[in-house]
């Protein structure tokens, strides 16, 4: 629960069909299972007590009766374990029958919410035995207990700040004005749903998508428990079928006839928090007219389900990262060629260094202009060799270049950095900033004067992970008239260039895919050292760390706004037999510091098009003063 992690659960137990006893034992059993296990909320399917499937026998007192004796063993059974469970079951109030979910903690009723929207189509028949949920909340006695009884509770958690659970039933989530959205917007983090959804040939793909749009328009975590085994097959067939979702995505699932009992995730409350405060769309509406029910439980470190995606930038699915690479680079192009037509320019111009960033602006430039409806060689590839320069990386660039049908331009800086440092009185064989700063503002001046010569654009290299660290010569590659890679993460900024192989290979153009892997496994580094032995001497990753490592802080920092701690536990848990835990919190430090002194690079960055959801564009996504102070955030780490 520390950090606002909490371990959830859908519950699909083996169901025997108008048999309460065996139905609350079974339940019983999943639920110490559940809490044994670290899940905190747990749900059952749609009355899971009786089965969905009793039919007319939902009339007969003896099926009420049993239902409620075993919602008394189920809720004695369970006071003592520190979890908060809904169950289903028929109840009896005022006269009519509801289909009822009850939550259930400390071995107390807290609430019960019956069902809204009752379908009465095709295989459904809810509408025979019961009766839609009232308008208003009441209260109503069951097992010797006041109990709220109404659709507006909401169930909240004192020691977790955040935390609010909502719940509906099955039909519910169908409609199109759910109550989950009610919740919501009343302030639930969570929502479980009970549910009795047959199965059909498409239908699991349609469950699957609705729920997870439902979470991702509310901004909520869902829990879907979906009756299963046992149910009667008369004419239909249940599978089982349930999942938790997170704002739009699935974090488990059973599959249709999976087998499994629980399906256990970690959900991230704070994360929901940080998404709600940061949407002024997402209005909070009618919360007065909800009972905020308490309940308790102990403060604990919730165990990871799994470590988190090291790669936050970068989808873990092979095929959603080609897609993602290919859009990616369709949105670079056309920003890049439609400035290049709103500022009537003819040429792009750019600094090509054998590096990673360069070779995806190159890339992007050559489409760009294609679709301005230029010749490649409107494309202006500059080699500035200096005194860190390689023959790997220069030969690299130039071959590319070549390659590419640009218009290829070499221009040495050595002699006039040279002149410079005896302009200023500063020592060549000091290899301190003067001399690595020197060499970039005149590679900037070469790339600006060659640009105004030849009515073009220049089009800025750097990427998002070096503007996060300031990795940048203010005034020099810091500078451009468009930054197509501004939103783009060296992490990812790794898989666009080999998508980039990949697609010129299948296009025939094999030496392009070997320069192009050839630059891959190239270090990154820029190049302002000399070099050792005619090798990189310089390498970028050994002076301000790993960039996995900073890719992860920068996204969970800007995206969510996490705290540094925990920050730190989500990093060390992702990349656990990499790094230690001392390391990852020493780069930490040196992101924060970093971070923080180097926004003034940021707050005057050249225009550039966002493609993800993080951006450090002082225009936009990312608003940040140039003199905050990190001190708390600093402080936070010791």
């Amino acid at each position: 629960m520390k950090h606002g992690f909490l371990r959830v659960a859908a519950a699909c137990p083996q169901a025997t069909l108008a048999h309460p006893e065996a139905n609350g034992s079974a339940h019983l059993a999943l639920a110490k299972e559940a809490a044994l296990a670290g899940v905190k909320v747990l749900c059952f399917p749609e009355l899971s007590l009786t089965c969905y499937t009793c039919g007319d026998l939902f009339f007969n007192t003896t099926l009420l009766s049993a239902a409620k004796e075993a919602l008394r063993a189920y809720t004695q059974g369970t006071k003592d374990l520190d979890l908060l469970s809904f169950v289903g079951m028929p109840l009896e109030v005022g006269g009519k029958l509801y289909n009822c979910a009850v939550a259930i903690s400390g071995g107390h009723l807290l609430g019960i919410v019956p069902k809204t929207y009752l379908p009465n189509y095709s295989e459904f028949g809810d509408v025979r035995h019961f009766a839609p949920a009232p308008a208003k909340n009441s209260t109503v006695t069951l097992l010797g207990e006041q109990v709220p009884f109404g659709t507006r509770l909401l169930f909240t958690c004192p020691e977790m700040p955040g935390l609010t659970v909502g719940a509906e039933i099955c039909e519910d989530a169908w409609v199109s004005a759910s109550p989950s959205a009610s919740h919501a917007v009343a302030s639930a983090t969570l929502v479980v749903n009970l549910s009795a959804s047959s199965e059909s040939v498409g239908k699991p793909q349609y469950r699957r998508n609705l729920i997870c749009t439902q979470s991702a328009r509310t901004h909520c975590a869902y829990v879907y428990a979906n009756a299963g085994e046992g149910e009667s097959t008369t004419d239909l067939v249940f599978s089982g079928h349930s999942f938790v979702c997170e704002d739009g995505d699935v974090l488990a699932e059973n599959k249709p006839f999976g087998g499994a009992t629980l399906i256990q995730a970690v959900i991230d409350v704070q994360k929901l928090q940080t998404a709600r405060m940061n949407l002024n769309t997402f209005v909070a509406l009618g919360e007065d007219e909800y009972l905020h029910v308490p309940f308790h439980l102990s403060i604990s470190d919730t165990v990871f389900a799994q470590p988190p995606h090291r790669f936050p930038f970068v989808p873990s699915d092979r095929q959603t990262l080609e897609e993602h690479c290919k859009l990616i680079l369709e949105m670079q192009s056309r920003a890049l060629a439609n400035r290049m037509l709103r500022a009537h320019a003819k040429t792009l111009v750019l600094g090509v260094s054998g590096g990673l960033d360069s070779t995806l602006a190159l890339l992007v430039s050559v489409r760009a202009a294609r679709l301005a409806g230029y010749p490649t060689d409107r494309v202006i590839s500059v080699t500035m060799p200096g005194f860190g320069t390689t023959t790997r990386t220069k030969s690299n660039a130039e071959r590319l270049a070549e390659l590419l049908c640009t218009t290829l331009r070499t221009v040495s800086i050595c002699g006039a950095v040279t002149g410079h440092f005896a302009d200023i009185s500063h020592d060549p064989k000091v290899h301190n900033a003067v001399y690595e700063n020197a060499q970039a503002r005149e590679r900037t001046q070469v790339l600006m004067d060659l640009a105004n010569a030849e009515n073009g654009l220049v089009v800025g290299t750097g990427d998002l992970s070096e503007l996060a660290l300031g990795w940048a010569t203010y005034n020099g590659d810091h500078m451009s008239m468009y930054g197509v890679n501004a939103g783009i993460a060296k992490t990812l900024m790794r898989h666009l260039v080999a998508y980039g192989a990949d697609s010129a290979e299948a296009e025939g153009q094999e030496e392009v895919a070997r320069v192009l892997r050839d630059i891959l496994s190239t270090p990154v580094s820029p190049e302002l050292l000399p070099p050792e032995n005619g090798e990189i001497s310089q390498q970028t990753e050994g002076i301000v760390g790993p960039y996995e490592l900073h890719d992860f802080f920068l996204f969970y920092t800007v995206r969510y706004g996490f705290s540094p701690a925990k920050i730190l536990r989500l990093a060390t848990a992702a990349f656990a037999g990499e790094y230690d835990g001392e390391t990852v919190r020493r780069w930490l430090v040196i992101f924060v510091r970093r971070f923080f002194s180097q926004q003034f690079k940021r707050s005057c960055l050249p225009d550039g098009p966002k493609v993800g959801s993080v951006s450090l564009s002082p225009r936009g996504t990312w608003q940040m003063p140039s003199d905050a102070d990190a001190t708390a955030w600093l402080k936070e780490l010791q």
